[in-house]
């Protein structure tokens, strides 16, 4: 059961945009809260929440040095679902492959 909430929580938290654009940022390292926020044209609590849901599902970490607060990207939840799209990736893969072999079949049987 924990593995599927916390695949949930990663699935919710990069469903919106400014997520992903948060994580696109951290990405190239960490960054200062108020760096993290400065590209966004909206409110200081919009992207604390934004935040809070990146930090429930594993991605993002805060450190505090000094009064400064450091938000650092962790990839590592972003495996959970690689996990799950390359399980479904297998199963249409095998159902592209079946329908493609039934039309081999089908015009092998029509040349004869």
């Amino acid at each position: 059961m924990f593995l599927v909430d916390q695949l949930t929580n990663v699935l919710t938290a990069i469903s919106h945009p400014t997520r992903r654009a948060i994580i696109g940022q951290l990405a190239s390292g960490p960054a200062r809260f108020s760096d993290v926020a400065k590209p966004f044209d909206t409110a200081l609590n919009a992207v604390t929440k934004h935040l809070k849901l990146l930090e429930r599902a594993g991605l993002i970490e805060r450190r505090k040095q000094g009064r400064e607060v450091y938000i650092s990207f962790r990839a590592e939840p972003l495996r959970q679902v690689v996990g799950w799209v390359h399980h479904y990736e297998r199963f249409w893969n095998k159902q592209l492959d079946q329908f493609e072999q039934y039309f081999t079949d089908k015009k092998r049987k029509e040349k004869r």
